[in-house]
């Protein structure tokens, strides 16, 4: 599908369902929400997506309901959605579940999950299994919304200034990790941190950090960490599909008109469609281009090394459960439907090919 018509496609899903909406009476109310990004509009993918959301609701609703993009920074630091939009500080941000595990660890399986599957059964447990409503539980208290609204696809799983010829060479590391994946990392003797995208290049140069993971070739070329690793490693085994939220006052989204709660939740789905299918279709190029133009080599962890991220992983679902009841309520909940769903994934699963 083309690009224009795949945008076509996720503005007339949106369309469709206001057509006769009372969003598009001349006498509805207006809203007015500022929307502050976790990511910059310059980066790939995730920064077009918090300009895309604000665009779907403001145009579609004809300004009726206006949703302003403000670069990170603008409003309130990066990192610190979850307290400004609680208090009303702000309306809204555009952000990750995962960028909240200093508060709930937990909610870091709302966004990525070690070894975890595709988008399909994630987004299965994640809206029909149970996982929103034990994310929703928590959010509420606070008084938060969280409505899924971005996705993208396999990330890679580093970039080293030397080749990591023994994960022994792991040990005593600092290094940028993100979400569940960072407790991994933690258990193969490496000092993890989360910094936001524009803070990494500047602590891998002054030696802050030895080595970083963030996202995917057609993103990270963008923040330049070639420049200074030029071994970025494969599998994403920490995500193999990353999901993004918009984060909203809960007090605020409770007194919107039905229509309007409907815009966001709609033009969140449609940007997911587009973010995603968009990830995967320029991550082909981007990695060669890694290769070719900027002397990058791509390299892939052993079997037995994913053999061991992989067991260190089910150590700290072990340990996390049995000391946080709302991590063991996510594990215990994600697990059971991957179980389940194996029924059925295994029935279906298919290799690239089987022509010898």
């Amino acid at each position: 599908m083309s690009k224009t018509l795949l945008k076509t496609v996720s503005l007339a899903a949106v369309a469709g369902i206001l057509a006769f909406s009372p969003v598009q009476d001349a006498q509805a109310k207006k809203v007015k929400w500022k929307m502050q990004a976790a990511f910059a509009s310059t980066l790939a993918h995730l920064g077009p997506a918090g300009q895309r959301i604000a665009n779907y609701v403001t145009t579609i609703s004809n300004k009726r309901f206006e949703l302003k993009f403000f670069e990170p920074g603008a409003l309130i630091p990066p990192l610190e959605c979850w307290d400004a939009v609680s208090k009303g500080s702000v309306e809204s941000c555009y952000t990750t579940p995962g960028y909240h595990t200093g508060k709930y660890p937990g909610l870091a399986f709302m966004t990525a999950v070690p070894f975890g599957p595709g988008l399909g059964e994630f987004l299965g447990w994640q809206w029909f299994g149970g996982g929103q409503d034990i994310a929703n539980k928590i959010y509420s208290k606070h008084g938060l919304v969280s409505i899924p609204c971005g996705a993208i696809g396999p990330e890679t799983s580093g970039w080293f200034k030397k080749p990591v010829k023994s994960l022994d060479d792991l040990k005593g590391m600092k290094m940028r990790f993100f979400g569940l994946g960072a407790k991994v990392m933690t258990k193969m003797g490496m000092s993890t941190q989360l910094l936001a995208g524009a803070d990494i290049y500047p602590a891998l140069e002054r030696g802050v950090i030895d080595a970083t993971e963030f996202s995917m070739p057609n993103m990270d070329i963008s923040l330049g960490f070639y420049q200074i690793a030029k071994n970025n490693y494969y599998p994403g085994w920490h995500q193999q599909v990353s999901i993004g939220e918009l984060l909203a006052n809960k007090a605020l989204h409770d007194k919107l008109s039905d229509s309007n709660k409907m815009l966001l939740d709609v033009g969140c789905k449609s940007n997911m469609i587009y973010e995603y299918a968009e990830t995967e279709a320029l991550n082909p190029n981007a990695m060669q281009q890694m290769k070719s133009k900027y002397g990058v080599t791509n390299r892939r962890w052993t079997d037995d090394q994913l053999g061991a991220f992989e067991k260190a992983w089910m150590e700290v679902v072990k340990e996390e459960s049995a000391k946080d009841a709302t991590f063991k309520e996510f594990a215990d909940s994600f697990y059971a439907f991957r179980k389940n769903y194996a029924i059925w994934g295994d029935a279906q699963a298919l290799k690239s090919t089987y022509i010898k």
